[in-house]
């Protein structure tokens, strides 16, 4: 399977640095998710370490986790961080689907 999920420039460096600086080890990945209900549940981001229900990928050098029960409505959506006026932070943002 290609990967299910994506990871912009501005997300992949922005991990790398809170990984470095934070001294998180390498039994931590990326985490990917949902928290709530998979209609009314928003997506969920953190650093975390693999359990049995858990996917992972290696996406650009990034260990990325991924519950199983969460993959189908994670598949496709693009991580990115991005920096304004309003403060810095991830946005999760689902891909166009194709019709």
């Amino acid at each position: 399977m290609n990967n299910p999920i994506q990871l912009t420039q501005a997300a992949q460096l922005e991990i790398r640095s809170t990984l470095e600086a934070n001294k998180i080890p390498d039994t931590y990945g990326l985490r990917v998710g949902l928290r709530g209900g998979a209609c009314s549940g928003s997506f969920l981001l953190g650093f975390d370490t693999a359990t049995e229900h858990d996917q992972t990928y290696l996406i650009e050098g990034i260990k990325v986790l991924i519950d199983k029960r969460h993959l189908m409505y994670v598949i496709g959506v693009s991580v990115d961080f991005e920096e304004g006026v309003n403060g810095s932070g991830y946005t999760v943002s689902a891909a166009e689907k194709l019709s």
